[in-house]
């Protein structure tokens, strides 16, 4: 039934945030961010829990045309090239129909230049036709220097010029922009009022919104806090705490010895790299803050980025845990990231915990972000585009800073040891053999005790009616 999130196995699934399945349509000349804008934005509707999907069709048209000749082939006077192209395009829509209708997907992003109002009329029947919604992003840019940018760093590396020079791709790239600029027909206020976009001018100079509902919101606020400026993010956890050495997890404690020595080590790591205007941020717990005091800059503390609840497991080993709550060890190791502490989050509402915070760091420059395990894993997470089932598993080692520099479609990760030993608190994925036995026992175990718990409160109740016999009333109440 459409306007309805299709059923899913508990391990599978999703937070549904759609009342039906929205098709993401990208509009603009070619070298304007488009598909930069749809990888980023796919990564980040997966991370915060929505199924997406990207479907270039730039891609389709490589598969169908295994070798491309010149800019000749987007000429508007080429039949064979349209058809070809409208094909594609069409291949493409065909796979969303299959991804949002069947395969339980709830966004769709549709990345190609959809530069005329008659390809976006069809694209808007079809989504009609299919029970979608439709949310158009449209990227317009006139400044010379962006555009040349991006050629050189995104079209240069495309399929299409892996065997020519840098100056024949430049010239054959800017010849197929003029292909499309006869033709372009960008969005407008007010010809196209009853559509649903957003409209990006100059990598986000200003914007239009227009008609947005409660999804399209969320990637419009999105979409605005991002940027290309060049820029680090580095990511580390505070140094060894006391907690860590004896093989408990959360709390609040403080540095160890060799904690200490990380948070100098750190220091000076960082004035090393004489990174420009680098802003601190921590959490409000005091493993990250003593880090931080060591570096002799200003922080600021977030309580987003204090560490993952553990409930009424907190400051517990993992021994003491699978001894005192045997069903809750079982159920963690079968599904981590959903799994909640009693009392306490799982990654999953970690995630939901930190979005303000990649909201944030979007729009920040250079940053260090000292944090603990499940929150740098969260975060890494979403910069490295990983699934919920791969996010738990992420090795965060004490006293490694990890440099992450975003790249046109992706993140480039370095990892550095500061050369200050510690302890390792990484517990690697069960197999799944080992899960199901655990958990079997688990349940025979949390069953046993159920069954004695019920035993001896009706032995209890039993002595209670023997030890207490029903009175007769008194001759005067018959």
């Amino acid at each position: 039934m459409r306007g309805s999130c299709p059923p899913r196995h508990t391990r599978d699934r999703a937070v549904c945030m759609t009342n039906c399945p929205t098709l993401i349509v990208t509009v603009g000349l070619p070298a304007r961010g488009k598909t930069y804008i749809s990888k980023k934005l796919t990564r980040y509707l997966n991370w915060i829990g929505v199924p997406t999907k990207e479907f270039n069709v730039g891609q389709y048209r490589r598969e169908c045309v295994k070798i491309y000749k010149s800019f000749e082939f987007f000429s508007p006077d080429n039949e064979e090239g349209l058809k070809i192209r409208r094909h594609c395009a069409m291949a493409a829509l065909n796979d969303v129909r299959q991804y949002l209708s069947v395969e339980g997907g709830q966004v769709a992003v549709f990345d190609a230049t959809n530069t005329t109002r008659e390809r976006r009329e069809t694209i808007v029947k079809f989504a009609e036709q299919n029970g979608f919604k439709v949310f158009f992003v449209e990227s317009v840019c006139e400044d010379p220097d962006v555009i040349a940018q991006n050629i050189v760093q995104v079209k240069l590396g495309s399929p299409d010029y892996i065997h020519c020079n840098t100056e024949e791709a430049i010239e054959d790239f800017m010849k197929r922009i003029k292909c499309y600029e006869s033709s372009y027909q960008p969005l407008d206020e007010n010809l196209d009022r009853d559509l649903s976009f957003i409209k990006i001018m100059d990598v986000g100079r200003r914007y239009l919104v227009n008609r947005v509902d409660h999804m399209q919101s969320r990637i419009v606020y999105y979409l605005m806090n991002i940027h290309i400026t060049p820029r680090s993010i580095y990511l580390c956890r505070h140094g060894e705490s006391d907690l860590n050495i004896k093989g408990r997890i959360g709390g609040d404690s403080g540095l160890s010895a060799r904690g200490k020595e990380f948070a100098r080590s750190l220091r000076k790591y960082i004035q090393d790299q004489k990174i420009k205007d680098l802003k601190v941020w921590t959490s409000q717990m005091k493993r990250t803050i003593q880090t931080a005091e060591c570096l002799g800059v200003p922080y600021e503390q977030w309580k987003s980025l204090n560490e993952i609840d553990a409930g009424v497991c907190e400051e517990m080993m993992y021994e003491e845990i699978q001894e005192h709550y045997p069903l809750e060890f079982a159920l963690r190791d079968q599904d981590k990231y959903r799994y909640r502490y009693p009392k306490g989050e799982s990654y999953e509402d970690l995630v939901q915990r930190l979005e303000p915070v990649i909201m944030e760091l979007e729009r920040q420059e250079n940053i260090l972000v000292i944090c603990h395990q499940a929150v740098m894993r969260c975060l890494l997470a979403y910069f490295l585009d990983k699934t919920a089932d791969e996010l738990p598993y992420l090795k965060c080692p004490l006293h490694t800073v990890l440099k992450l520099t975003p790249l046109a479609y992706g993140c480039k990760v370095e990892s550095i040891y500061l050369g200050v030993d510690a302890v390792n608190t990484h517990r690697d994925r069960p197999e799944c053999s080992v899960c199901t036995s655990l958990l079997k026992q688990a349940w025979q175990t949390s069953l046993i005790h159920s069954f004695s718990s019920y035993r001896t409160e009706n032995i209890k109740k039993s002595r209670y009616v023997e030890e207490s016999p029903i009175k007769s009333p008194p001759a005067s109440d018959l």
